[in-house]
């Protein structure tokens, strides 16, 4: 039997042999794997997939989005909340923008009310997030901050001071000005060199307008700093760099309007330079010579 199937086979070609082999070979795998398949998955028809079974395994499920979904959230100012951040915080895009608009006119909310009466969030949403809001100090303390427990208010008499000479302590004198805010003061006087006008209190980040109020009140520009003046005409980018106020791209902005021109540049033509601002230009003249 075996040598008439070899026999047989021998009518034809080596590779049409080799054919018959793989074949042969293919068909005995495939009816083992489906032998052990069977076997692996009979007991799978005996699984009751009942009523009960489905909630538990629904609940198994729910548990793991539920967990899946939970974000780490760190307290924040919602006030610098952009695209990113608010889809973060499931924010609509309306409130959103809405949020943007109200900085772009350089405006704060300092409380969940008011960031909800800009933005238009719901409740729910405000009672999620809201315990994560971090406003600054001063926002906090309008109504009960008090000079210290040796004082009965900060409505009282501060006598005029150089605001060159200022300490830490004379700021905080000042109604609205804590800790923080002195500590940023001091910053920005020590990275102008001094200030050489009352006008550079507006600028300093995040003072609200009756703070600035005070602080002209109660001080002065006394000891003004020793400016080098820097001729707008022939100054380098760097040396525009080094006028307080001037950023890389208004540096690169009076370059252009420079090279354009064909008279020397005067105060006034500050003004039809892209992006000058305007709010600053009788504090950065003072840093130029022409």
């Amino acid at each position: 039997m075996k040598g008439s199937f070899l026999n047989r086979l021998a009518i034809f070609s080596s590779s049409q042999r080799k054919g018959i082999f793989i074949l042969l070979f293919l068909i005995v795998v495939i009816q083992v794997s489906y032998y052990f398949y069977k076997t692996s998955n009979s007991n799978f028809s005996d699984f009751n997939l009942n009523e009960d079974n489905i909630t538990y395994y629904q609940s198994q499920i729910d548990s793991l989005k539920q967990t899946k979904s939970k974000r780490k959230i760190f307290p924040f100012n919602p006030n610098f909340i952009d695209d990113s951040k608010g889809y973060f915080l499931k924010m609509k895009v309306e409130e959103i923008d809405k949020l943007l608009a109200f900085r772009k006119q350089d405006k704060y909310v300092n409380s969940a009310n008011e960031f909800q009466q800009i933005t238009g969030v719901s409740d729910e949403w405000l009672a999620e997030y809201s315990p994560y809001f971090k406003f600054p100090e001063w926002t906090q303390n309008k109504t009960s901050q008090k000079f210290n427990s040796n004082s009965t208010s900060r409505d009282i008499s501060i006598p005029v001071k150089d605001f060159n000479k200022a300490t830490k302590e004379d700021l905080m004198l000042i109604k609205g000005i804590g800790a923080a805010f002195s500590e940023r003061i001091l910053n920005e006087r020590n990275k102008l060199g001094g200030f050489v006008h009352q006008d550079q209190f507006n600028f300093i980040y995040g003072l609200p307008p009756d703070v600035v109020s005070s602080l002209k009140k109660y001080f002065k520009i006394g000891s003004k700093p020793s400016i080098q003046k820097i001729n707008i005409n022939t100054a380098s980018r760097d040396e525009l760099l080094k006028i307080p106020y001037i950023n890389y791209q208004l540096s690169r902005e009076i370059l252009i309007y420079r090279s354009k021109s064909d008279d020397l540049l005067k105060v006034e033509d500050l003004k039809k330079i892209k992006g000058f601002p305007l709010d600053k230009l009788n504090i950065i003249a003072l840093y130029l010579d022409y």
